[in-house]
């Protein structure tokens, strides 16, 4: 999963854009007048050679280009003229200029992404990625500043609302790490370990967060844990958006050789899970060049394309979950708060003085503070401690996903392998699949060696806790070939058994993969319809096991029990018993909550709860403590969906109370909400479904915004799903038009040879050089 464009709120916006618009033309009209030129001819800076670009029925470039500088100048272009608000929103997240065009309110937001701005050896970041990724990435950041240009007189319509300018586009800002903050783990669970371990002990906080494979929680009474809470991360959680519960985010992958599928050629299927939003995470794009021949989805900000197909190799993936960040607690001198203790010596913190722009305001003077471990996130001067987030993306090659660039143009499996040296973050289970029949796994990614402790939660910064470097690639776990002729992950546990290394302690409930599993184990030849089942599949397993312990508790309860005990456990959307059954899992979670956590720690507590905890919980205790929760949430579920959904039973449905809007950050009025907000649409499944719709209060939030399903025998028989549309202008044909296929579960063709591609061509333009 690539590194997240971040969706800002509406009040952000709104502090930037009052006043601004111009009442002549209405927001509609502006908004076409914006749109960028997609036919024709334009004449672009820094092109060498002309560069086709034919766009098919469903907004996807196809970029046909005669070098590789030329190439990737046009897919920045392409990418700009399609997403270019998007995109620089997400520039200035990372480099930390979000306050210049948004206020004040993201000085502090700005300063954390300084702090974790890369600060090493430029000449070993670039060669990291692939010994041409600086060239690439020069050649992309210039066609981005080309259409900037062309584009200056009609920028999208959201930079007209905030009164804003797109700035110029640097190398280095396709380097950036803030985002890979988010997929590296896991200083926010450290920090609530630390929080219930000190409330609660250590025996009883490794039962409420357990870890697996199960480990004690080593506490030493040398370094106390009170104090530390959630004040020690907060800057953390605003600079990586909203924290998720662990059950929200996720992905899925599996990929079978010729014997298990009626072509006798492996098919790969993927669907990596972010926040769905608009517009969307993902970009679809195709690249045709010298050396290039690459299709898939990438992120509109980066060049190249992280899960697709080049004309040998299909790859795509889904997070690992090694364990990349640790929080250190620096001791701090009484009379010096800016010096600390390491190894029995007081010494300064390196000090960084920064300004930063701020739209109506002087710029904010802000200080980057450093040790040994990293940069100083939280200090606590009453009790003279410095918290320090120690992580990765200090390392060079770890801006999350560059590696792909190498990856795009793997031919066989020695290549892969010698890609995966250099597969930093983050962390993902890549598969892979070949034209001569070939499947395999890898577990990449950069994995610190902890040699004296475990990870699990926060250690002092006095020298006593150093990683001790990286395992190396060669011993991360990996298949080729396998006897069970499939591979299949879904952030579950992947350590193989007896595996002697560690990873990390945090894996997704594994309902998603042993689903998947399961129909796999069935075996059989299967198709590419089959997989599009699957990866829409809404069997919860997590359901099949709570009903059977719901069938051994007392008889009694609401009417709707005996349904619910009947129920297949397919969360479709048009399902009572979906409906009944999610909100009986809610008022059971608060419940479960209640019982174990103290009320001080309950929020906390049930952010964190995830239906294997609870059934665990459940199975673990006594028979008459467990009934009392089953039955009394049963009863409490029941008033609740007749408050939610009416008396009558049979008009309850799950899509009525399961939906997806898609909102834009500046759809503030009835006008706005016209021109860019797309949605509701109703939405089956839930977090540990294979069709993950998981997000609050019943909504959907995070999920599969992309699928890709790979045909090695036949390339152009591949199909994918996008949503809500590869455009971000709203007035563009391509903004919302790839929503309903998504919200029905229906695919479109993925074209990739020049016939296939030319016949389902609608729009071709040609970039001509200036």
């Amino acid at each position: 999963m690539r590194r997240p464009v971040v969706a800002l709120t509406v009040a952000a916006f709104l502090a930037g854009a009052g006043g601004c618009a111009r009442r002549s033309q209405s927001l509609e009209e502006r908004a076409r007048a914006a749109l960028a030129q997609t036919e024709g001819r334009v004449q672009v800076t820094g092109l060498q050679k002309p560069v086709e670009v034919l766009r098919d029925t469903w907004g996807v470039p196809h970029i046909y280009a005669q070098t590789v500088d030329d190439l990737f100048l046009a897919q920045g272009f392409v990418a700009a003229q399609d997403r270019l608000f998007q995109i620089e929103i997400w520039r200035r997240t990372g480099v930390g200029e979000l306050a210049e065009i948004l206020g004040p309110t993201y000085v502090e937001r700005d300063r954390f992404a300084r702090l974790v701005r890369y600060r090493g050896d430029m000449a070993a970041e670039w060669a990291s990625y692939s010994p041409d990724a600086k060239q690439i990435i020069e050649a992309f950041v210039r066609g981005v500043n080309a259409y900037v240009q062309v584009s200056a007189d009609r920028l999208p319509i959201e930079f007209q609302l905030l009164d804003a300018r797109p700035g110029t586009w640097k190398p280095e800002d396709c380097l950036l790490r803030i985002a890979g903050l988010l997929m590296t783990r896991n200083a926010t669970a450290e920090v609530a370990r630390a929080e219930m371990v000190a409330r609660l002990g250590p025996e009883n906080a490794a039962r409420l967060l357990p870890a697996d494979p199960p480990t004690k929680l080593e506490v030493s009474p040398a370094f106390p844990l009170e104090g530390i809470d959630g004040r020690v991360i907060e800057t953390l959680q605003a600079a990586i958006g909203p924290v998720r519960s662990a059950a929200e985010q996720g992905s899925n992958d599996w990929v079978v050789d010729g014997t298990l599928s009626a072509t006798g050629k492996p098919l790969l299927a993927n669907d990596p899970h972010r926040p769905v939003v608009l517009p969307s995470l993902r970009y679809l794009t195709h690249l045709v060049g010298p050396g290039w021949n690459v299709i898939g989805s990438g992120e509109p900000a980066l060049p190249g394309v992280a899960a697709g197909h080049n004309e040998r190799v299909a790859f795509g993936f889904t997070i690992v979950g090694i364990d990349q960040q640790d929080i250190y607690v620096e001791q701090t001198e009484a009379q010096n708060p800016n010096r600390y203790l390491y190894q029995n010596e007081w010494r300064d913190m390196r000090i960084e003085h920064e300004s930063i722009a701020v739209k109506g305001q002087k710029p904010a003077e802000v200080e980057l503070k450093f040790t040994v471990h990293g940069p100083v996130i939280y200090e606590d001067p009453a009790r003279r401690r410095a918290f320090v987030l120690k992580w990765v993306g200090t390392e060079p090659g770890t801006a999350g996903y560059l590696s792909s660039l190498a990856l795009d143009r793997v031919q066989n499996w020695k290549d892969f392998l010698a890609t995966m040296e250099h597969w930093k973050v983050p962390s993902e289970n890549l598969i892979y699949a070949d034209v001569d029949g070939n499947i395999g796994w890898f577990a990449a990614g950069l994995a610190p060696i902890r040699k004296n402790w475990n990870g699990l939660l926060p250690v002092p910064g006095d020298g006593s806790h150093e990683w001790s470097g990286f395992l190396p690639a060669a011993e991360l776990p990996q298949l080729y070939n396998p006897p069970q002729h499939y591979i299949a992950t879904a952030n579950h546990n992947i350590l193989p058994r007896g595996y002697r290394h560690q990873l990390g302690y945090e894996w997704n409930a594994g309902f998603r993969f042993h689903r998947i599993d399961e129909v796999l184990h069935g075996g059989g030849k299967f198709t590419i319809e089959d997989f599009e089942k699957l990866q829409h599949d809404q069997t919860s397993l997590a359901a099949r096991e709570m009903l059977a312990l719901l069938k051994q508790a007392p008889a009694g309860g609401p009417e709707m029990r005996g349904r619910l005990e009947a129920w297949n456990g397919v969360l479709s959307k048009d399902s009572a018993e979906a409906a009944f059954y999610e909100i009986w899992q809610r008022q059971l979670r608060s419940l479960v909550a209640a019982a174990e956590a103290p009320p001080e720690l309950r929020r906390l507590y049930e952010a964190r709860l995830n239906a294997q905890v609870v059934l665990d919980l459940l199975r673990k205790a006594p028979a008459a403590k467990r009934n009392d929760l089953l039955l009394r949430s049963l009863k409490d579920a029941a008033a609740e969906s007749q408050r939610l959904l009416g008396e009558e039973v049979s008009a309850w449905r799950w899509g009525a109370l399961h939906t997806i809007r898609f909102r834009h950050p500046l759809s503030s009025d009835a006008e706005r909400r016209k021109l860019f907000d797309l949605g509701p649409v109703e939405r089956g499944g839930d977090a540990d479904t294979v069709m993950a719709t998981s997000g609050p209060r019943f909504t959907q939030s995070s999920g599969a915004s992309y699928r890709e399903i790979f045909d090695v025998a036949d390339w152009d028989r591949s199909v994918g799903t996008s949503v809500p549309g590869q455009s971000g202008q709203p007035a563009s044909p391509h903004y919302g038009d790839l929503l309903p296929l998504w919200a029905e579960g229906k695919y479109f063709p993925l074209p990739y040879s020049r016939a296939a591609v030319e016949k389902n061509t609608k729009q071709k333009l040609m970039l001509e050089p200036k």
